[in-house]
């Protein structure tokens, strides 16, 4: 087992795509990260050498600032530590290219970013409770959407999900009881969706058509019409539930109309 430690004065992510990003050359090599994130004083320094000295690691950093980069380099000598440097040489090469000094401003990739890492783990979220899947934490979703198939479930998640959103959906299926769990969270995030039945009959034919017609009664209007009443027969189990018709509306529109209830904005 290898350790790697990566020290950054910001979050370390950086750092750490980057490492996971040159691994991949390396296959069969049990290695461990640990990141070490906000080390920005003598002290701090100290102590994570220390701890790489312990688990005979080395250590990956994206130190901004110039003094600390010294810092680390001095400590982790006197320790024997292996130390490597992907900000350091960057940014002299930017200086010199852009003949201006950096600001060694500690995290302000982060502050710039943030937005876009948020986004980034409410759409990993989303994809990771589409359709039901892991109904075991559920509650941890800002929004639920229930619905039956082909009510636009998984592409109005994945647009609340690039606003930010951590949303899960959950199919409602004809004679199969929904999981429990969905009773127990917070009503007022849950969405159940409905449609005119003439509507998505058309909308799974094409589906239908698309699969030579393996899929069976399921774009049938007398089929999808049971469906529906089925779906509003677990919706009224909880009135605080809140049901949308998505029929003839376009997924901003949808998404919209959620905020709304909800009270939300868009995520800063």
């Amino acid at each position: 087992m290898y350790y790697i430690f990566v020290v950054s004065d910001g979050t370390g992510r950086t750092a750490e795509q980057s490492l996971n990003a040159a691994r991949t050359q390396f296959e069969g090599i049990d290695v461990e990260i640990i990141r070490k994130p906000g080390i920005r004083t003598k002290e701090q320094v100290l102590e994570v050498v220390t701890e790489a000295v312990n688990h005979k690691a080395f250590i990956v950093h994206t130190l901004v600032s110039d003094e600390m980069r010294s810092v680390m380099i001095r400590t982790a000598r006197k320790h024997n530590v292996e130390t490597i440097d992907l900000m350091g040489p960057l940014l002299m090469r930017l200086s010199i290219q852009l003949a201006n000094a950096p600001s060694e401003k500690p995290g302000l990739f982060h502050e710039i970013n943030k937005d876009y890492f948020k986004r980034i783990e409410a759409v990993e979220f989303t994809f990771r409770h589409d359709d039901g899947m892991r109904i075991h934490d559920i509650d941890k979703a800002d929004i639920v959407l229930l619905g039956v198939s082909r009510t636009f479930k998984t592409p109005l998640s994945i647009f609340l999900a690039m606003k930010g959103w951590l949303v899960a959906n959950v199919p409602i299926i004809w004679g199969i009881d929904p999981p429990s769990v969905i009773y127990e969270i917070d009503p007022e995030k849950v969405f159940g969706f409905t449609t005119y039945p003439g509507r998505l009959s058309q909308l799974r034919k094409v589906r239908h058509d698309y699969l030579g017609g393996a899929t069976g009664e399921y774009a049938e209007y007398s089929y999808v019409s049971k469906e529906l009443r089925y779906a509003l027969r677990i919706y009224s189990r909880q009135p605080l539930w809140s049901v949308i018709n998505v029929t003839g509306k376009a997924i901003e529109e949808i998404a919209s109309e959620i905020l709304a209830i909800t009270g939300k904005n868009e995520k800063d």
